[in-house]
């Protein structure tokens, strides 16, 4: 079997598995968040290891959590939610022309793409 394969526990301290060979009943906290779930600050029920390709030789580590036991996230309060709001459109807002961008101001540029080179805005 996999290195990587030890349902007991008894090498890695706890459950570990293969990547993508996760039994069912399990998930990461990405998979739980995107069902509308969260871990609720049930303990770590198992893990993924596999070795990454990026890092050469590095093992990479992926937690998992019971489905069962996941709670509904959260709802946003109105002040959070407004927060937020206001966070992203600080961001979209350019510093020179003081104008919503439509999109985040990219920080290499630090102003939007009008403002950053405003030679090639009038040839066009």
């Amino acid at each position: 079997m996999s290195r990587f394969y030890d349902p007991t526990g008894e090498r890695y301290g706890t459950p570990t598995f293969p990547f993508r060979l996760a039994p069912d009943g399990y998930a990461t906290r990405r998979q739980l968040r995107a069902d509308g779930l969260r871990p609720g600050g049930q303990p770590v029920a198992a893990q993924l290891m596999w070795r990454s390709r990026k890092t050469r030789g590095a093992v990479r580590v992926a937690y998992l959590y019971r489905i069962d036991r996941a709670v509904p996230v959260r709802p946003l309060t109105p002040g959070k939610r407004a927060s937020l709001a206001a966070a992203m459109r600080a961001r979209r807002t350019c510093p020179v022309c003081r104008l919503d961008a439509g999109y985040v101001i990219p920080i290499s540029l630090g102003t939007c793409v009008p403002c950053a080179y405003p030679e090639e805005q009038c040839i066009a």
